[in-house]
């Protein structure tokens, strides 16, 4: 079986977020997936098969499947256009735990076609605000992630999380996020998740289908450039739409190998 690395939304190697993708000749056990995932000890690993042209994706990463993934899935179409395993001026529709998401060529550009996962204000855990040693603006929460507004972008480039007790709050994940200091970019933010296995995820695509709505009500706008601002860092270009979020980014192919076990 052939295993490749991407780095997604990014255009150079080594920066963005690296995704593992496995094109698998035939379905395989859960169990299985999950130790490719630990061996490739990256934050996600997207097993792709395919069956009379209906392609399923799912997402592990080295201890846990979740149910959505922006830069796996931006690293799968990456893999299938760049092999000739698909035509780049067709569409890919991944069938998903989180249904159908479909991938678009647009130039130097991969557009993926997301769920709305808007966020409600709620009351903060106290072990949440101590693992993060923040003072919020503003929290919500999601069916998967926490998201925080901080006052500014220094706060949200400065966090050094408390991983054991952030480990410890019942959520995938948690976002940070503030308004941009440039004017390169709307909105900065980050994303931990120390609960399945990955302290800080450099580039979080499902994270910006909530960030999405929120920033579309602050700032009375539909479209984005967000930088999610991680030691490796990465940029998303963002359209908010009825029902939709549309996340674009760039891909960089930097490994390709066979899976021998």
């Amino acid at each position: 079986m052939k295993i490749y690395q991407v780095d997604t939304f990014t255009e150079e190697p080594f920066k963005g977020n690296p995704a593992a993708v496995c094109i698998l000749n035939e379905p395989k056990e859960d169990k299985w997936m999950y130790n490719v995932a630990e061996e490739m000890s990256l934050p996600e690993t997207a097993f792709i098969h395919n069956k009379e042209g209906r392609y399923t994706l799912r997402w592990f990463t080295p201890t846990h499947e979740v149910d959505l993934c922006g830069h796996a899935t931006l690293a799968s179409a990456k893999v299938l256009w760049a092999t000739g395993m698909v035509q780049k001026v067709k569409d890919i529709d991944f069938h998903t735990k989180s249904g159908v998401l479909t991938a678009r060529s647009k130039g130097e550009w991969i557009e993926l076609d997301f769920p709305i996962e808007a966020e409600e204000k709620v009351e903060p855990p106290k072990k949440l605000l101590e693992a993060l040693n923040v003072v919020p603006k503003y929290v919500g929460k999601n069916r998967m992630d926490y998201l925080i507004e901080v006052d500014n972008e220094d706060i949200v480039r400065g966090i050094e999380p408390d991983f054991r007790k952030l480990k410890e709050v019942d959520t995938r994940g948690v976002i940070i996020t503030s308004s941009s200091d440039s004017n390169q970019y709307d909105f900065v933010s980050r994303f931990f998740a120390p609960a399945i296995g990955i302290d800080e995820d450099p580039v979080t695509g499902s994270a910006h289908c909530c960030l999405a709505p929120y920033w579309n009500k602050k700032l009375n706008k539909n479209e984005f450039i967000a930088y999610q601002a991680s030691q490796r860092g990465g940029t998303l270009k963002i359209r908010f739409g009825k029902e939709r979020v549309y996340l674009s980014g760039k891909a960089i192919m930097v490994m390709d190998g066979d899976l021998l076990a």
